[in-house]
């Protein structure tokens, strides 16, 4: 990060290499949309330019990125409901039914994570997905370990029920 500060070529490729797979995932399993998430990556490492003199020396560089990732999702967020609100809205076609399936199976990865609230499923991902401490969580969402142990715990429980409930359907 320094040598980036520095204005190093190859220390702003060899970053952006190494730190954009997780950010994608997270922002990714923030929005459920590709295109949206690969916009938000963008985003973020344009943020991350423009503010990179404010990273401090000595500072885990994670958590700031990951704080930065996590305003510009906001803010995405927040466009894209300005602009929904304006839409208008036209009758919907009817959909054609999917064929059902006898087969049960455990859930993705994807379709667990999008049962658990937005605060709960961002401390899931940066925390199993991102391999991030819980220090590093912290100050990435701005609250405290506590409350990033709590929100956590909390989403083991709903993931575990959603889990026992797709047990007792097999």
């Amino acid at each position: 990060m320094l040598r980036y500060q520095q204005a190093d070529p190859a220390a702003t490729t060899e970053l952006i290499r190494q730190v954009s797979p997780l950010l994608f995932r997270f922002l990714l399993n923030q929005s459920r949309d590709r295109p949206e998430a690969e916009d938000l990556l963008q985003d973020t490492w344009l943020r991350i330019h423009k503010s990179r003199h404010t990273h401090r020396p000595g500072e885990p560089v994670l958590p700031w990125m990951f704080a930065i990732a996590r305003h510009v999702k906001v803010d995405g967020f927040r466009r894209s409901y300005r602009i929904r609100s304006k839409e208008l809205t036209m009758s919907e076609l009817p959909e054609i039914a999917q064929p059902t399936t006898s087969r049960a199976s455990t859930p993705d990865f994807d379709s667990l994570i999008a049962a658990l609230p937005a605060s709960q499923r961002e401390v899931v991902c940066m925390l199993k997905v991102s391999g991030m401490s819980l220090e590093e969580v912290a100050r990435a969402t701005s609250s405290t370990v506590g409350s990033v142990k709590l929100k956590a715990h909390r989403a083991y429980e709903k993931l575990r029920s959603i889990l026992r409930s797709s047990d007792d359907v097999v």
